[in-house]
């Protein structure tokens, strides 16, 4: 198996690597200790399996995933286990919490050869049969990573000022341009704030404080003029839930 390694702690990366000798059929085909580093390695040497912490500099691993197209098997390492179901629901092989022993290193490379063994389809484990009978709490998006012309960029959520769908992807606008990315909108109506954004139209969320003002168009149309002077299309039911949260 070939093997990459993503951690931002170097004395995780060697632990890995020494434990990883006693594998014959691993080959550490290359490390990195961010995100950004890790995503273009990924590319460049297309692995089996990754070693991938979640808590990293720059972006997480978590954000690290949703740039690529097709995953290898995921193996996180972290030092929280706060993220297990999160990890189960993304079809990570394992979930190792540091520190960890040999032996649970073993357990999970076994389930990776066994996923390799059978092309790629789920194995079944007690791990993710216990993550989808327990309901995860909401997790508040902070920040989306997104591509742009073979580059990485990290958008806050706090500068985005909408959502706006197109086809099977969704178009984020923000003072500085705008970004295209393969989200639902009724994932980012359950992952945004709603101290934050308001879904208004089934192809529309909006950002509150980007809101300069409600225009009547028709019987049953309205439109949420913004701040920087775009014009929103909204449905009934979206500008009641917009006026409730601005108070008017």
């Amino acid at each position: 198996m070939r093997v990459l390694i993503i951690d931002d702690e170097d004395a995780a990366r060697q632990l890995l690597k020494i434990y990883l000798k006693e594998h014959a059929d691993c080959e550490i085909v290359g490390e990195a200790s961010d995100g950004f580093d890790g995503f273009r390695l990924v590319r460049e040497l297309n692995p089996d399996v990754i070693f991938l912490d979640i808590q990293m500099p720059r972006i997480t691993g978590f954000e690290m995933l949703e740039l690529l197209e097709k995953p290898p098997a995921i193996i996180f390492a972290t030092a929280y286990d706060q993220y297990a179901i999160k990890a189960f629901e993304k079809n990570a092989a394992d979930y190792l919490l540091k520190p960890f022993s040999k032996d649970r290193l073993t357990q999970a490379l076994d389930k990776v050869r066994a996923r390799l063994q059978t092309l790629g389809t789920t194995v079944s484990s007690p791990e993710i049969a216990v993550s989808q009978s327990v309901r995860e709490e909401v997790e508040y998006l902070e920040r989306i990573a997104v591509k742009m012309r073979n580059k990485v960029h990290v958008v806050p959520v706090d500068i985005i000022q909408l959502f706006e769908a197109e086809g099977d992807y969704v178009q984020i606008h923000t003072p500085e341009g705008k970004y295209l990315k393969e989200f639902t909108m009724k994932y980012l109506e359950a992952h945004l704030s709603p101290e934050q954004f308001v879904r208004v139209h089934r192809s529309n969320i909006v950002a509150i404080n980007s809101v300069k003002g409600l225009e009547h168009t028709g019987p049953e149309t309205w439109m949420v003029r913004l701040k920087n002077g775009v014009g929103v299309k909204a449905s009934v039911d979206g500008v009641r839930q917009l006026k409730k949260v601005l108070g008017l």
